[in-house]
């Protein structure tokens, strides 16, 4: 028998030695593929340099705003943060947290990144609604009952407050902060007209709370519960009896007023 023809040996040959190489396609995906991975971590790490190794992103530059009785400096010092240090690694919140802390006259802040070199300190100061004194010094408190400076002097435009409650019960049971905090809600309550000519709120208890207004006018408003009705009310009662000197709003449903 005849064996196989050459023709017929070369058919047979191709298919195996095709087998031990991969086609040209699948190289080029493979070689494309490499560059593309090579190419993404040159970019990861030259990202991280950029942003952790390089000059090019390092804070130069700490920016003050919304400031009224501190100084641009007090904040930058509380903030506490390196010139030269890398953007990217600064804790916001850290700092935010840092400024509350060291500077009790700050009632909020926000630090936002200001690429490529600076940072914002946008600071917000509380402001006083009633003066505390206390030991020849006065001690500004703020609307939520914070109190948060010790002055020389008064602002002459903050009414006084007055903590008559040594003896009273009040003190033991809710404390001096509670008390306080209950005499700055009554300010937040008071319509603007009122507010406007207050001059000082005393605290005898919990519940008994009492306002002097210029001209020598007093108001008996009780506990700071029921604010809202109570403003009210003495608003009415002033339209009235514009001639009366002494309210009595502590019952918003049965108030009182009277020339003397």
């Amino acid at each position: 028998m005849a064996g196989p023809t050459t023709a017929e040996r070369g058919a047979r040959q191709k298919p195996e030695s095709g087998s031990l190489r991969p086609p040209r396609a699948a190289r080029l995906f493979r070689l494309r593929m490499l560059i593309i991975l090579f190419l993404v971590v040159m970019a990861a790490g030259g990202s991280v340099w950029l942003l952790y190794g390089s000059s090019w992103l390092r804070l130069t530059r700490v920016s003050v705003s919304g400031t009224r009785v501190m100084t641009d400096a007090q904040v930058r010092e509380a903030a506490g943060v390196r010139l030269g240090t890398p953007l990217i690694s600064l804790d916001t919140d850290e700092i935010e947290a840092r400024l509350r802390r060291e500077l009790p006259r700050i009632d909020s802040v926000e630090v936002v990144r200001s690429w490529p070199h600076g940072i914002g300190l946008n600071v917000t100061e509380r402001t006083p609604v009633l003066i505390l004194a206390s030991g020849g010094k006065f001690i500004e408190v703020d609307k939520g009952g914070v109190r948060y400076a010790t002055i020389p002097q008064p602002p002459k435009s903050v009414p006084a407050l007055e903590l008559t409650a040594t003896r009273s019960p009040s003190l033991s049971r809710f404390g001096t902060a509670r008390l306080v905090r209950e005499a700055a809600r009554v300010t937040r309550d008071l319509p603007t007209d009122v507010a406007r000519d207050l001059r000082t709120v005393k605290v005898r208890s919990y519940d008994a709370v009492s306002l002097e207004l210029s001209g020598g006018r007093t108001v008996v408003w009780g506990s700071s519960e029921r604010g809202r009705a109570k403003a009210a009310t003495l608003a009415a009662l002033m339209k009235t009896a514009p001639r009366a000197r002494h309210f009595d709003v502590s019952v918003p449903t049965a108030p009182a007023s009277s020339d003397s």
